[in-house]
């Protein structure tokens, strides 16, 4: 048996999260779903803690005894389980938090990616600018060659946007964000600028939200929403106290898209928001 995994990553600890929820759906605890494939328990854990793989051969037998039907999330986990592409991000690996190389794979095989955001540009849509302004202001304060591989790891994000197959994306964005300016005056409307431009290719949609909006109460659904192979893998990432927390419960998964169709319906449509963002940029 391989080695276990120190630290494994988010997408490996989503597959053994599926196959738990697969197990307890059928009513198997670890130690029969063990004796059905003829393995210890331990090995079971080890691979529903994400501690170690597994093959495809095992998890179709797997999804086969849980009584799963659903072809396409098991050819989707069994795509997470056997693909092994190290992307961009993993020269990063030892040099950056786990979450920073979690949320650029998340990025990079999402389906699609939505967000909202009332306080800051949103990351993919950032210039260097604004992210170095962003990651100098934290405290405890970083080195200057910290604060640049986080400008560098982030600016190669944007990767998902403009590749030769680039990934639908659309962003809600307040005009708080778009006031607020986190560097200076040059920063801020040459981060304006860049928002523009995006905003016009085909696979990019930016709405915004005013501040005269009446009875707009949604200020706290700001979220990161990343579509999967299929709507059980898709997944959410919110700001927390101590860090990024990944969301991927379906119960949760539904309220987030419940949300999102609420602050896209009061935004304001890509043509208009297109026309406040000018402005602003204007004022500046």
């Amino acid at each position: 048996m391989a080695g276990l995994r120190r630290e494994p990553t988010a997408r490996q600890v989503r597959l053994g999260t599926e196959l738990r929820r697969l197990r307890e759906a059928a009513g198997f605890t670890g130690r029969e779903a063990a004796a059905l494939l003829g393995v210890s328990s331990v090995q079971i854990n080890q691979i529903e803690s994400a501690l170690t793989g597994v093959s495809e051969k095992r998890l179709r037998r797997l999804a086969s005894h849980y009584s799963c039907t659903d072809e396409d999330l098991i050819n989707a986990l069994v795509a997470m389980a056997t693909d092994r592409t190290r992307g961009w991000w993993e020269e990063y690996r030892g040099l950056l938090p786990t979450p920073f190389l979690d949320l650029a794979e998340l990025e990079h095989r999402a389906t699609y990616l939505r967000e909202v955001q009332f306080l800051f540009i949103p990351g993919p849509l950032q210039t260097e600018d604004y992210a170095r302004s962003v990651f100098a202001h934290r405290v405890p304060e970083l080195p200057v060659e910290d604060v640049e591989l986080r400008v560098r790891h982030r600016m190669q994000r944007q990767v998902a946007l403009m590749d030769a197959d680039p990934t639908p994306y659309e962003a809600v964005i307040h005009e708080a964000a778009l006031r607020i300016m986190v560097g200076d005056r040059a920063a801020s409307r040459a981060q304006l600028t860049r928002l523009l431009e995006l905003s016009e290719a085909d696979h990019v949609t930016v709405r915004t939200i005013p501040f005269d909006l009446e009875g707009f109460a949604g200020a706290a659904s700001a979220m990161t929403y990343t579509g999967g192979a299929v709507p059980k893998l898709d997944t959410v990432l919110r700001d927390a106290p101590h860090g990024a927390a990944f969301v991927d419960s379906e119960a949760q998964l539904a309220a987030f898209r419940t949300l999102f169709r609420k602050v896209e319906a009061v935004s304001l449509d890509p043509g208009r928001s297109r026309d406040l963002i000018h402005r602003l940029a204007k004022e500046l």
